[in-house]
C-alpha cells in the first residue's frame, strides 16, 4: 500500500459509517473490466473497488499461468475429465441437487468424485437431462485436501484475506472452494458468509451473475421478511406477497467468460447460473475494508436469535450464552471467537511491525510474509480498522455479559497494545 492509498483509506473510513459502505449504486449498472495485468496495481484495486465496495471483472490474462487453466481444460475449452479423475478420483465431494428446494436451499449429499464425473458425462450425453436431477459440485475444499497440487495462485489483489488467515491458524476450516457443474446448474439468491467479499475465477465455461447492491435485498423480501429462493421467479411480481419489489433496482448482470475473475463486493446478494459446463475457484474473504460490515452482520444475527427465543429469557439462567451457541451453529462464529479472530489478525501485524521478517520467513508462503509484501502502511491500516471494531465489540452489552476471563490477552490489554503499535509505526 502506498502513502496516497493509505491517506485515501484513512479519509474514507473517517467520513463514512460501516452501514453506509456498500450502499452506493453503480451508474447504469456498469462493471469495470480490468484488461492488463502489468498496468493494474494492488493500490488501484484497493482504492477503486475495495474501499467503495464496487464489483469488477479481471480478464483471463490474470489466470493464464494457473496450473488448473493448463491441465483441467481440454484443447476445446471443456472440462478435462480424464485429468481430473486421475488426480482426484478417490476424493469424496459435496454435491447439491439444483432441482430440489429444501429450507430455501438445495439439499447436498457426499459422493465419490469419480461417481460425480460419471454422472456428469452421462448428463451431457443425455442432452443435459437425468432422473437424478441437475447435480452441482459445490463448496469443495480442494486446496485443503490436496495442498500439493498446482491449481492456482491467489492474485495479490485478494491477498489481504483475514478469514483464511485466521482459520488456517486455528486449523479448523477454510473459505477456499472449487465448484464444478454442468450447463444449467445454478446457485440460488444469497449473500456470502459473514457478508464477506468473494472472488470467483472460471477455469472453464461461462457464468451469468445477477448482482444486487447492498441494501437492495430489503426490497426483495416477502411480507414475512424472507428473501426469495429464486430472484427471477414470477411470484415476485405479486405485490400481496412481495410488497416492495417494485421499488428494487434491476440487478447488475455479468456474463463471465473462461479465465475471467469476478470480484463480488461485501454484502451484495447474487444469483449465479452456469451457462456451459463450468469449473470455478472461489474464495470468501474479509479484510480491513469490510470487517466492520462483518461485525454489523454478527450483531444482526445475534439480535435475530434473541428475538426468536425471547420468551425463554427469564426462566433460562444462561440465556445469553445459549443465544451465542445458537448463533454459532447458524453462522459459524460467536462473539468470543470473533474476538479471537481480531486478536490473531492484530498480533500477526504487530509481529511484522515490531520484529520484521527474517530471510527464511520471507521466502515462505505464510500470512506474515503476505503482510510484509503488502507493506508497513497496510499493516497499520489493518490495525487501525481492528482498533475500530474491537472498541465497538468491547463496549457491546451482549459481549460484556459473557465470561471473558478465558480471553487472553483481555480486550483492554489488546487494545492498548494495538494503539501503541500504531503510534510507534507512524513515528
Amino acid at each position: 500500500m502506498d502513502r496516497a492509498t493509505f491517506a485515501c483509506s484513512t479519509a474514507f473510513f473517517r467520513d463514512y459509517s460501516s452501514s453506509s459502505q456498500g450502499a452506493f449504486c453503480l451508474p447504469g449498472g456498469h462493471v469495470d473490466f480490468i484488461e492488463k495485468v502489468e498496468s493494474f496495481t494492488y493500490s488501484d484495486f484497493f482504492r477503486d473497488y475495495l474501499i467503495p465496495n464496487h464489483p469488477c471483472i479481471f480478464s483471463a490474462k490474470f489466470t493464464e499461468d494457473w496450473g488448473s487453466r493448463r491441465n483441467w481444460v481440454t484443447w476445446d475449452g471443456k472440462p478435462n475429465f480424464d485429468h481430473l479423475l486421475q488426480k482426484f478420483g478417490e476424493a469424496v465431494v459435496p454435491v447439491a441437487n439444483c432441482d430440489v428446494k429444501e429450507y430455501n436451499s438445495n439439499p447436498k449429499e457426499q459422493l465419490p468424485f469419480k461417481e460425480y464425473i460419471k454422472y456428469w458425462k452421462e448428463y451431457i450425453k443425455n442432452d443435459y437431462r437425468s432422473s437424478r436431477g441437475c447435480l452441482y459440485l459445490k463448496d469443495w475444499h480442494l486446496s485443503r485436501a490436496f495442498p500439493e497440487q498446482d491449481v492456482y495462485t491467489t492474485p495479490v489483489y485478494f491477498s489481504s484475506d483475514w478469514l483464511n488467515e485466521y482459520w488456517d491458524a486455528v486449523a479448523v476450516d477454510d473459505y477456499r472452494f472449487v465448484y464444478m457443474g454442468p450447463k444449467g446448474s445454478w446457485t440460488p439468491f444469497h449473500a456470502d458468509v459473514f457478508r464477506s467479499y468473494s472472488w470467483s475465477a472460471n477455469i472453464c465455461g461461462r457464468k451469468k451473475w445477477l448482482l444486487y447492491p447492498a441494501g437492495q435485498e430489503e426490497y426483495l423480501k416477502d411480507h414475512h421478511g424472507n428473501l426469495p429462493f429464486d430472484v427471477t421467479a414470477p411470484s415476485l411480481q405479486d405485490r400481496s406477497v412481495y410488497p416492495r419489489y417494485n421499488q428494487s433496482q434491476p440487478p447488475v448482470e455479468i456474463v463471465q467468460e473462461a479465465g475471467e475473475i469476478v470480484f463480488i463486493p461485501s454484502g451484495w446478494h447474487h444469483q449465479v447460473y452456469n451457462l456451459e459446463d463450468t469449473i470455478s475457484i472461489n474464495h470468501n474473504w474479509v479484510n480491513g475494508c469490510n470487517v466492520a460490515i462483518m461485525w454489523c452482520f454478527l450483531q444482526d444475527e445475534l439480535a435475530a436469535v434473541q428475538r426468536e427465543i425471547d420468551e425463554w429469557k427469564d426462566p433460562m439462567d444462561d440465556w445469553h450464552l445459549q443465544c451465542q451457541l445458537i448463533m454459532k451453529s447458524c453462522t459459524g462464529i460467536d462473539y468470543k471467537e470473533f474476538y479471537n479472530f481480531l486478536k490473531v489478525i492484530a498480533e500477526n501485524r504487530i509481529s511484522v511491525l515490531e520484529n520484521g521478517l527474517d530471510d527464511e520467513a520471507s521466502a515462505k508462503n505464510t500470512p506474515k510474509a503476505a503482510i510484509s509484501t503488502l507493506g508497513m502502511l497496510h499493516a497499520v491500516f489493518d490495525l487501525k480498522r481492528t482498533v475500530k471494531v474491537l472498541t465497538s465489540l468491547s463496549a457491546n452489552e451482549d459481549f460484556k455479559k459473557l465470561d471473558l476471563t478465558s480471553l487472553s490477552p483481555p480486550p483492554e490489554a489488546l487494545l492498548h497494545h494495538l494503539k501503541a503499535a500504531i503510534d510507534t509505526a507512524l513515528l
